[in-house]
C-alpha cells in the first residue's frame, strides 16, 4: 500500500501538464437534483470542546437559498482496475465528496463533476498519457457557468490533484478575466503547492488572484499543506523546491490558515464524518496509517473546537500549516511517510474554520 501511495505521488505533478483528449457528457457527483447526492446528507453533529470532551449535539442544515455556488474537484481516489477511470460513481467518489465538500452545502450549492482521472492502478503502471481529465473538467466548468451559475458568485474547492487541476483552470479561465475574477468569492486549494512571490500575496501561480488576508477579503485564494513537524527536504508538499511545485525565481509555497488569516497560533475547528471512508480503498488504508481514531458518536458528524491548533510556519524553502495536537488529542502519524505529512487531513483539520470564513466572505459579496 505504501508503494502504491508513493507511486501516486511520483506522477501527480506530471498530470498537470498532460494534454487532455475530448471530453464526454458532463456527469455530476454533487449538484442540485442529483439522486443520492453525497453532498446533501444529514449534517447532524456531535460537538466536542476538545478531542474527547463532548459538549452538545447540533443539527445544521443545508442552505435553503444560497447566494453563491461551490465548484469542487476531488483528488485521485479511483480504485478502478483500468488506467483511466470511467464516470461511474464508485463508493470512493461518494466518500471523498462526503469528507471534503459536503459540509459546504451549508453555505453554497455544491457542484462536483465526475471526471475521467488516471486511476491509482493506472498511475502505478506508469500510464500517464492519454488522460481526458482536464477536458472533462473544462466542459463541466463551461456548463456550470452557462446553465447553472448564470452570473452568481462562486467558490472553487480542490485538494491534491483537484487543487492542481483548479490551478490550471484558474490560470486559463479566471486569472486574466476581470469579469470572472469579480465573481470569484474565493478559492480553497489544499495540498496543491500554490506559490506566490516571496514577500507578496501573488505573482507565482496567479498574477491577479491574491492570497486571502482577512475573513472579508474577496476574489482571493486560501491554501496550505499540513504537517506536524518541519517538512523533510524531500517532502512532496509545502516546499518551493519540490518536484510538485511549479518553480520560479523567488517564489514560496502559500500558507493561509483559515482559523487566523492574519497570522498567529490558534485552535482549529475540525469536522469529520463518522462513516468510515470507502472500505478496501487506497485512501481508506492511508487514513488508517494516520493512527488517529476519533471519539465515538452516534451522529453522522463530529466536530472538535480545539482538538488541534497551529499556525503557518516557514523554514527555508518550506511553508506549511503546522498542526499541534492539543492535550488529549493523539498525535497523527504522517501517512504514508514523512514526505506526505498530514496530507490526508488537509480538508478536515479546520473545515469548520473554512465555513466561518466563507460565511463572512459571502455576506460581503
Amino acid at each position: 500500500m505504501r508503494r502504491s501511495l508513493l507511486g501516486l505521488a511520483a506522477v501527480l505533478v506530471l498530470l498537470v501538464a498532460i494534454p487532455s483528449t475530448a471530453a464526454a457528457k458532463v456527469k455530476w457527483l454533487c449538484a442540485p437534483g442529483v439522486k443520492k447526492n453525497p453532498c446533501t446528507q444529514s449534517f447532524k453533529t456531535t460537538v466536542f470542546s476538545t478531542f474527547g470532551t463532548q459538549l452538545r449535539v447540533e443539527a445544521p442544515k443545508a442552505a435553503r437559498k444560497p447566494k453563491v455556488d461551490c465548484f469542487y474537484v476531488y483528488p485521485t481516489v479511483s480504485n478502478q482496475s483500468g488506467d483511466i477511470a470511467t464516470k461511474a460513481v464508485d463508493p470512493e467518489l461518494r466518500s471523498i465528496a462526503l469528507f471534503q465538500t459536503a459540509r459546504y452545502s451549508q453555505v453554497c450549492r455544491v457542484f462536483a463533476p465526475v471526471y475521467r482521472q488516471v486511476t491509482v492502478q493506472g498511475l502505478n503502471r506508469g500510464k500517464y498519457a492519454a488522460q481526458p481529465a482536464d477536458g472533462d473538467l473544462l466542459e463541466a466548468w463551461k456548463l456550470f457557468l452557462s446553465k447553472y451559475s448564470k452570473g452568481r458568485g462562486f467558490v472553487l474547492i480542490g485538494h491534491s490533484q483537484g487543487a492542481f487541476r483548479l490551478v490550471t483552470l484558474i490560470q486559463k479561465q479566471i486569472d486574466k478575466n476581470a469579469q470572472l475574477r469579480k465573481r470569484l468569492v474565493s478559492a480553497i486549494l489544499l495540498g496543491g503547492n500554490i506559490t506566490v512571490k516571496q514577500g507578496s500575496d501573488r505573482g507565482g501561480s496567479f498574477q491577479n488572484v491574491p492570497a486571502c488576508k482577512s475573513d472579508t477579503e474577496l476574489h482571493c485564494v486560501m491554501a496550505f499543506s499540513s504537517f506536524n513537524q518541519t517538512p523533510p527536504a524531500d517532502a512532496f508538499f509545502a516546499r518551493s523546491d519540490s518536484g510538485f511545485t511549479t518553480r520560479g525565481p523567488d517564489v514560496q509555497v502559500l500558507c493561509t490558515n483559515p482559523a487566523a488569516l492574519q497570522g498567529g497560533a490558534v485552535d482549529f475547528d475540525s469536522l469529520v464524518p463518522t462513516t468510515p471512508f470507502a472500505p478496501g480503498t487506497l485512501i481508506a488504508a492511508g487514513i488508517q496509517l494516520l493512527h488517529l481514531e476519533y471519539p465515538k458518536a452516534s451522529t453522522p458528524w463530529i466536530e472538535s473546537k480545539a482538538a488541534f491548533s497551529g499556525q503557518c510556519m516557514t523554514d527555508g524553502t518550506a511553508s506549511w500549516l503546522n498542526v499541534v495536537s492539543n492535550e488529549g488529542t493523539p498525535v497523527p502519524t504522517a501517512s504514508p511517510n514523512a514526505q506526505w505529512g498530514l496530507h490526508l487531513l488537509d480538508a478536515n483539520i479546520n473545515q469548520g474554520d473554512f465555513l466561518r470564513v466563507l460565511r463572512s466572505q459571502i455576506a460581503r459579496f
